[in-house]
């Protein structure tokens, strides 16, 4: 469960390497927590340095984010456990998001990790197609 000032790693390649909690959207239950598959409000904490070389190829794909930037996200590991229907709980070692725009597509076209499989469920396919692993 992540709430304010939660800080966790951005999986994708949108340039992003650390974020913060600063909104909970839509959460029915929980009282401003997030679990995997909800929705966040993120400030960036850092991003990847922004290349100076000019290169047609690699300046649009470089960074797509920077530092104080703010955009939403979408958990997709908690350190807090979540239980599953079949009775086991699954938490992993950190906090982690995907950045998504406000249309719920993804900033980047790669994740580099682990996602959870309750993504699924909770409507974010693309995000587990792309993923590596489900766990």
């Amino acid at each position: 469960m992540l709430g304010l000032k939660a800080t966790m790693l951005v999986i994708d390649n949108s340039g992003a390497l650390i974020a913060e909690c600063v909104n909970v959207l839509k959460t029915k239950t929980g009282h401003g927590m997030a679990r995997i598959g909800d929705e966040i409000v993120v400030v960036i904490k850092r991003a990847r340095p922004i290349s100076s070389a000019p290169s047609a190829s690699s300046a649009s794909q470089a960074t797509k984010v920077r530092r104080g930037d703010v955009r939403r996200a979408v958990v997709v590991r908690t350190k807090y456990p979540t239980r599953r229907p079949d009775g086991r709980y699954i938490r992993f070692d950190d906090n982690a998001a995907v950045l998504v725009n406000s249309k719920k597509e993804m900033v980047g076209n790669r994740i580099g990790g682990v996602v959870a499989a309750e993504l699924r469920s909770k409507g974010w396919g693309k995000i587990v197609s792309l993923a590596p692993k489900v766990v």
